[in-house]
């Protein structure tokens, strides 16, 4: 498989699974990168076996997995290893999702990869991170949606803590994993010399919560659930319409006038009550009253154009079906794109969110079926004859 992009001619060796892992690779490999998925023969990434299927394929897997090459290789197996260890003679970069010390297991921890390669970058995203009391524990996404504190924090005032509707955890680490081995690979080829890049769900996670951490570290207050208002400032929050609902961002007393302008309230942009930021947002209750009251009389989309036309920041509350037939998201942001999967047929995924100008980000071929360029790779690659690869095959190597 050729790519360009500005990733060209980066190698990884990617022995990620499921997703936090999956999808950092995935972002290097729509920017260009030679990500070469290596699974365990005959079962393959656990997520081959997650729904939504098309045509007995797994969506899930297919999604995070477009734009590499697929090969299957048995890390157990002596031969298994030292292949790989050749492998990483000529990467620049493995990936690993692993829990920490099983790689080190397998004789092929960073220790190990680094004599055999210098230069190596070795990425691995784990629950905890690689030091640490926890390190052992098992690490999955709601794990660090809990341990975090960003569940204490999401769902409505007296609810229980709720996680949040998609991996974020996962995804979260996955975008971190990527930044921090750009970082490593620039510093590597500057200097020659690798590193191992340890990112955590967890710590992640912690990282984003920003403001909900100096509230207590500033103050001493534990920030507590609150829906889906913002601490700081009012109305900022989710507004009932007659079909649905909206989010209003009137941030400050200016786009408060507006609001109330609309409204047909303008005495309310300079009542003593509300005419502060600080003065609305102690009486949030109030002020939510008041303007779904105005929400209500509406329909979404009627709300965000009379809205925008005001210049006040507002939005609707996408179910998905509208995000994928939105023509700035899903039309000019090309963020849902075709792919022909050699099983599941024509199918949509979602496109890349990461927008070059120089080097187009893309999706160019499907994710691969397991093994599926077994034979080329370990030809052109490694050098091995057919009659090789075949044997291997059937020792359960590849």
């Amino acid at each position: 498989m050729i790519n360009t992009g500005a990733l060209q001619g980066v190698k990884v060796l990617d022995l990620t699974r499921v997703l936090a892992g999956p999808f950092a690779t995935m972002m290097m490999a729509d920017m260009g990168a030679d990500i070469i998925k290596i699974e365990m023969p005959k079962k393959g990434d656990d997520s081959r076996q997650f729904g939504p299927f098309v045509k007995g394929e797994s969506s899930y897997y297919m999604n995070l997995n477009r734009n590499k090459t697929g090969i299957t290789l048995n890390l157990k197996h002596s031969r298994g290893k030292e292949i790989f260890l050749e492998m990483v003679k000529k990467a620049d970069i493995v990936m690993e999702n692993y829990r920490p010390g099983t790689m080190e297991k397998l004789g092929l921890g960073y220790e190990t990869l680094k004599k055999v390669n210098p230069g190596i970058v070795y990425a691995c995203v784990s629950g905890f991170g690689h030091y640490g009391p926890y390190k052992n524990r098992a690490g999955y996404d709601i794990i660090g949606q809990a341990m975090s504190g960003l569940m204490s924090t999401t769902g409505q005032p007296g609810g229980e803590p709720t996680r949040t509707g998609t991996a974020m955890s996962d995804v979260l680490a996955g975008l971190s994993v990527t930044i921090g081995t750009l970082a490593a690979l620039h510093y590597r080829d500057k200097t020659g010399i690798g590193q191992k890049v340890d990112v955590s769900l967890v710590d992640s996670t912690v990282a984003s919560m920003e403001i909900i951490n100096q509230i207590y570290l500033v103050e001493g207050r534990i920030p507590e659930r609150i829906g889906n208002r913002y601490e700081s400032c009012y109305p900022y929050d989710s507004f009932r319409a007659k079909d649905g609902s909206v989010v209003i961002g009137a941030a400050n007393d200016k786009l408060w006038g507006k609001v109330c302008e609309v409204m047909n309230k303008p005495e309310l942009a300079t009542c003593e009550d509300f005419d502060k930021n600080i003065k609305r947002v102690k009486r949030h209750v109030e002020v939510k009253k008041i303007v779904e009251a105005w929400t209500l009389e509406h329909t979404i989309d009627e709300i965000v154009d009379i809205l925008l036309e005001a210049g006040v920041p507002v939005a609707p509350i996408n179910t998905i079906d509208r995000v994928v037939k939105d023509p700035h998201i899903a039309g000019v942001r090309e963020m849902f794109v075709d792919v022909e999967h050699p099983v599941a047929g024509k199918m949509k995924i979602t496109g890349s969110h990461i927008k070059l100008s120089e080097t187009k980000t893309s999706v160019k071929t499907p994710a691969p079926v397991l093994g599926q360029h077994n034979k080329e790779f370990y030809k052109e690659f490694m050098g091995l004859s057919e009659k090789e690869i075949e044997n291997m095959i059937q020792e359960g190597i590849l």
